[in-house]
């Protein structure tokens, strides 16, 4: 069995109870070192061997599993969750092709520890209902499809979780801010860097300060951008738990009542 085991965001104890299990018993672990730190491979069994893809093209990495054989255990770590940028589809295609059993176990995205890191919550009542996972075309632009860049996502202004972007702070902030934008330069954002990591490090600012901030910081790989307006966690009260919002688990609570029950 190949499992793609989301390893976290990085703190070695948000990854899940599955995937450490998994990595408890795999026969072969393969990591990336640029992405996830070694400290979760203490959950790893000492005999198990261990393969650094940081250094590995996808071809290398097939090679281990096909080495492996069909009765290993192998794990196949993904920083984050494997589902959101893990380049994980060429490998289920091999496994399909090759009829290799696999699993995919989910994980805590970067994006999770970021907005706890911030403190926020990304999607305000009233302000932002729905959050947008992107990133920058840069090298890999024939993977962009059309209408699915920065500058076009703006134009809701919503939540955005911009992802392997860091490296060009000023055209992510001129994409941010291109015609038709929903932001502004006085929108809130957020620069998260390595989150959860020992030496996180977040800085609040707003679109218009984010390229000189994120050129300050220096850093150009494992960020995340937050941006949007429930950044200013200024957004109106959920209906969830509001006593005059009924539901099929409770029913409206009028003044002086508690849940539809006199008071």
């Amino acid at each position: 069995m190949i499992s793609f085991v989301g390893a976290g965001p990085g703190a070695p104890d948000l990854i899940t109870l599955r995937g450490r299990d998994r990595l408890a018993g795999a026969d072969v672990v393969v990591w990336a070192s640029s992405l996830v730190p070694e400290a979760i491979l203490a959950h790893a069994r000492p005999d198990a061997a261990i393969h650094d893809s940081a250094t590995m093209t996808l071809e290398d990495v097939l090679a281990v599993y096909s080495a492996a054989g069909p009765e290993a255990s192998v794990v196949r770590l993904h920083s984050g969750d494997p589902s959101i940028y893990g380049a994980i589809g060429e490998q289920i295609d091999w496994c399909v092709a090759n009829e290799r059993d696999f699993e995919i176990v989910p994980g805590v995205s970067s994006l999770a520890a970021a907005s706890a890191a911030v403190g926020r919550e990304l999607t305000q009542p009233g302000v932002a209902q729905s959050v947008v996972f992107t990133r920058l075309a840069g090298r890999t632009s024939a993977s962009m499809p059309a209408g699915e860049s920065v500058a076009a996502f703006a134009a809701h202004g919503t939540t955005m979780a911009v992802f392997l972007s860091a490296a060009r702070p000023v055209e992510l902030a001129a994409e941010l801010l291109a015609a038709g934008s929903g932001y502004d330069p006085a929108t809130p954002a957020a620069i998260v860097v390595r989150a959860s990591w020992p030496d996180e490090q977040v800085v609040m600012t707003t679109v218009g300060r984010l390229a000189a901030d994120m050129a300050e910081l220096g850093v150009k790989t494992t960020v995340l951008v937050l941006v949007g307006p429930a950044l200013a966690g200024a957004g109106g009260r959920s209906h969830l738990y509001s006593p005059g919002f009924a539901h099929m688990f409770r029913r409206r609570s009028l003044p002086g009542t508690t849940a539809g029950r006199p008071a």
